[in-house]
């Protein structure tokens, strides 16, 4: 039954449908937030919530997900929000084939689709490298390591053409093997405590930015 209704609803619409509407629409002052992404995104406010505590930060990552499905929900769970920023991290788990096959450019594709879906909404985007990673527990054997270095690479070299803020996780995050630092990492996908503290200056330093120039 439950596989049923999550074939019925792929992209997830209804995790935070609840939280959506019980939402206020932001006050004026109010430079809201909004993290979409995957588990790295979603675990973030598991695992080192006073993060967002105090912070008109909105976490909307969902676990397991590929750009596909972050792409179709990108109205419910961003743009209806009304944000200043969006914050878009993903790609690992189209390059680990979660919902099937994914070549780069279908990744970069659907990342730029959000993107321009958020300017064409007056929304600031921040995007972010995708975490390094070896290997996934989940689905071995992908050999992810050039493929997250590329896509890396054309994240980058899209932020410097259009003028968008870029935070660089990959490279404070990455081994001497190309993996994620045993020390930020319990599986070597996800980052435990010290590896979202890690992120929080790049983060806070990337909005910092985004806000002020918002002015």
């Amino acid at each position: 039954m439950a596989t049923k209704k999550q074939a019925q609803d792929w992209p997830n619409l209804s995790k935070y449908q609840q939280e959506n509407s019980l939402l206020p629409i932001p006050v004026l002052e109010e430079k809201r937030v909004v993290f979409i992404g995957d588990s790295i995104t979603e675990f973030w406010k598991m695992i080192d919530p006073d993060y967002f505590v105090n912070k008109s930060y909105i976490n909307r990552g969902i676990s397991g997900q590929t750009t596909p499905q972050m792409l179709v929900r990108f109205r419910a769970d961003v743009i209806a929000l009304q944000p200043t920023v969006v914050i878009i991290l993903a790609g690992i788990n189209d390059i680990a084939g979660n919902t099937g096959p994914s070549s780069l450019e279908m990744i970069r594709d659907n990342i730029f689709s959000m993107v321009e879906l958020a300017t064409a909404n007056q929304i600031e985007v921040i995007l972010c490298s995708v975490l390094p990673a070896i290997d996934f527990s989940w689905k071995p054997n992908q050999q992810p390591i050039e493929k997250i270095k590329a896509l890396n690479e054309i994240i980058k070299n899209y932020t410097q053409s259009n003028d968008i803020v870029y935070i660089d996780y990959y490279s404070v995050m990455v081994d001497a093997h190309e993996g994620l630092k045993k020390e930020y990492s319990n599986d070597g996908v996800h980052p435990n405590k010290m590896g979202y503290q890690v992120m929080r200056p790049l983060a806070e330093k990337a909005i910092a930015f985004v806000l002020k120039s918002d002015k």
